[in-house]
C-alpha cells in the first residue's frame, strides 16, 4: 500500500500499517548493518581484551553471551526510535489521519517490525558466540523460556522507543536514545559479576531492570540458580511495555491535536 492509496478498514490498517514499516526497514539497510555488527563488534572486543583478565568462575563467553544479547535490544530500540520520529516529523502521520487512519496502527507496526528485527539479529551473535566455544545443556523448554523473555524485553524496550520517538523533535535527538539504552547493560550483570564493582554502584547494578532479565537467562540456558529473577524481569518488561504504551498514546494525541 503506497502512502496515498484508498485507507484500509480499521481492522485492515493494523497489518497494512505492519506492511508498510516492513517495507521501510528492509530499506534502511545502514539500519541494519548497525543492529548487526555492532553487538559482535562488541563481543569480539570484550573477548579480545577482557577474557582472560575478568574472572566469572566460568568461561568468560558463557558469561558474556545472555549481555550481549541484551545489548541488541538496545540497538534495535534506537532505530525504532528514530523511524517512529520520522512519521512524526515528516508530515506522513497528518497524510494518515486524514485518511483516517489512527495512530494506533501506525506506531504498532513500527513496534512489531522493529521486535522482530532485532530478533533476527540475534542470529548472527549467537553465531559468533558458538564460534568462540558457547554451549548450552539447556532442555528446548529452556531455551524456548529463554527465548521468550528475551522478545519480552526487546519488545519493551522498542515501546520505550516508540514513545522516545514520538516526544523527540528531531531524529537526531530520538537517536540519542542509544545512548541510554546500549549504556543500561554496562552497570548490570552482563559483562562483569557485580560483586566487583564499586560499593556505590552495586545497588543501582542489582535492582535495575536489565540484571534480572540476564540473570534470567544467563540460568536458563547455564543452568545457574534463578531465585526470583524470572518474576522480576517480567514484572520489570509489562511494566516498561505498559508505561510506553500509555505514554505513546497520550504524547501521540497531544502533538497531533
Amino acid at each position: 500500500m503506497s502512502d496515498t492509496a484508498t485507507p484500509p478498514s480499521r481492522l485492515g490498517q493494523w497489518p497494512a500499517m505492519s506492511s508498510r514499516a516492513t517495507r521501510l526497514a528492509l530499506r534502511d539497510l545502514d539500519a541494519l548493518l548497525t543492529t548487526w555488527i555492532l553487538p559482535i563488534a562488541i563481543m569480539v572486543l570484550f573477548m579480545s581484551l577482557f577474557a582472560g583478565a575478568i574472572q566469572t568462575g566460568t568461561d568468560y563467553i558463557l558469561y558474556l553471551t545472555p549481555g550481549i544479547l541484551l545489548t541488541c535490544a538496545g540497538f534495535g530500540a534506537a532505530t525504532t526510535a528514530v523511524t517512529v520520529n520520522n512519521d512524526m516529523t515528516g508530515g506522513i502521520v497528518d497524510r494518515f489521519r486524514s485518511m483516517d487512519i489512527s495512530g494506533a496502527p501506525v506506531i504498532a507496526g513500527h513496534v512489531l517490525v522493529g521486535t522482530v528485527r532485532t530478533i533476527v539479529t540475534l542470529i548472527p551473535v549467537v553465531g559468533v558466540a558458538l564460534l568462540y566455544g558457547f554451549r548450552s545443556e539447556a532442555t528446548a523448554l529452556e531455551i524456548l523460556s529463554a527465548v521468550g523473555i528475551i522478545a519480552l524485553f526487546i519488545f519493551a524496550m522498542a515501546w520505550l522507543a516508540a514513545s522516545v520517538g514520538v516526544l523527540a523533535r528531531s531524529s537526531e535527538a530520538a537517536n540519542a536514545f542509544t545512548f541510554v539504552v546500549v549504556f543500561l547493560p554496562y552497570p548490570s550483570s552482563a559483562y562483569v559479576p557485580i560483586h566487583t564493582m564499586p560499593g556505590w554502584l552495586q545497588p543501582f547494578a542489582e535492582y535495575q531492570p536489565v540484571t534480572p532479565v540476564i540473570e534470567t537467562i544467563r540460568g536458563l540456558l547455564l543452568g545457574t540458580p534463578v531465585g526470583d529473577n524470572p518474576l522480576l524481569a517480567i514484572i520489570w518488561c509489562v511494566g516498561i511495555a505498559a508505561a510506553g504504551i500509555v505514554f505513546c498514546t497520550v504524547m501521540f494525541r497531544r502533538r497531533t491535536a
